[in-house]
């Protein structure tokens, strides 16, 4: 079993500054999950937390059946994907991926097995004798997720691995991190402050702010349910618009929140008019923004939809969430 469970995992610095509060989080065995927030919120933190890469200042943290509080790192049975490639540059593709497995005195026969193996699944096989500068970005990261296959660790941890690469190899290499999630069944954790790789590529999502878990659920639940103004303006790009009760002719001592792409629709039964402030053209659709009272809000719109100085919405009722004002928590 590869299931990772943290109980009550908190991490406090020597000048009492908190990054992870009190935090409960169980992982299943074969399960993608993805730790995602902006920069800061303590993701990373807890990502290396369990990797035993940063100690715990309180409570504790179960890879399978085994407290690994104080197991070193090498001792855990993970393997840890970084952000920067960190491959040795004077090493070609084959010896940066069995480097780990050398360093262990496994024997070549082994290591040469792995190492083929690793490179098949991951398309490197013709670039085995090639140096990493003869390679692309997307093909570094490979050769970085190579020397983490051939250990066949319980757990894979990954931290933000994609953001050194242009967007259209981010695309290309979130495919490809989910195809080997899905061969290689085991447990990936992984780390991002990209709304889209989280939507895109876990089956759970834990979304954290000021180190505290905001809301865990799959990506639907937090897209369609989200339990705050934080979780609700945080996933959804353009995020979602925010409107005072007043604004809208409805209870003044509630939030309003509405997903952009519903601001204009047919069937409507609250009716705006607006000046529109500024207009994007994105291909196949259209964003206005505007202010409704002392909100700034948008609107996202088909390509055709001719956008003037004013514009009119209409929006669904039944499409509106509402928000304490005070707390900012989803009143259902």
């Amino acid at each position: 079993m590869s299931n990772v469970i943290l109980k009550n995992v908190k991490k406090t610095y020597d000048n009492n500054k908190v990054v992870i509060n009190s935090v409960n989080l169980e992982i299943k065995d074969k399960e993608f999950v993805v730790l995602v927030g902006s920069s800061g919120c303590g993701k990373s933190t807890l990502l290396r937390m369990i990797a035993g890469l940063e100690n715990i200042t309180d409570g504790e943290i179960f890879i399978g059946d085994k407290k690994v509080n104080d197991v070193p790192p090498k001792d855990r049975d993970i393997a840890f994907v970084f952000q920067s490639y960190a491959l040795y540059p004077h090493m070609t593709v084959r010896e940066n991926i069995a480097f780990g497995l050398k360093m262990r005195k496994v024997p070549k026969a082994e290591i040469e097995k792995k190492v083929q193996d690793a490179a098949q699944i991951l398309n490197l096989t013709e670039y085995l004798d090639r140096k990493p500068k003869q390679l692309s970005g997307g093909q570094r990261q490979r050769v970085a997720l190579g020397r983490a296959i051939v250990r066949n660790p319980k757990v894979f941890l990954m931290d933000e691995p994609l953001s050194n690469l242009d967007a259209k190899l981010r695309v290309q290499m979130r495919s490809e991190i989910k195809k080997l999630h899905e061969k290689l069944q085991t447990t990936f954790i992984y780390v991002t402050h990209d709304q889209t790789e989280a939507l895109t590529m876990g089956d759970r999502i834990v979304l954290l702010n000021n180190g505290d878990i905001q809301q865990v659920d799959s990506p639907d639940e937090v897209y369609n349910n989200p339990k705050n103004t934080f979780v609700a303006g945080f996933i959804g790009s353009p995020q979602m618009n925010f409107i005072d009760g007043k604004d809208l002719g409805l209870d003044e001592n509630i939030l309003y929140g509405i997903r952009p792409e519903k601001m204009v629709k047919p069937e409507g039964d609250i009716k705006l008019t607006v000046e529109v402030d500024i207009s994007e053209m994105l291909g196949s659709e259209k964003i206005a923004y505007f202010d409704i009272g002392a909100k700034h809000c948008s609107a996202v719109l088909s390509s055709d939809f001719n956008i003037g100085k004013t514009l009119d919405l209409s929006i669904n009722s039944a499409d509106l969430y509402k928000f304490d004002k005070q707390t900012g928590e989803r009143i259902y």
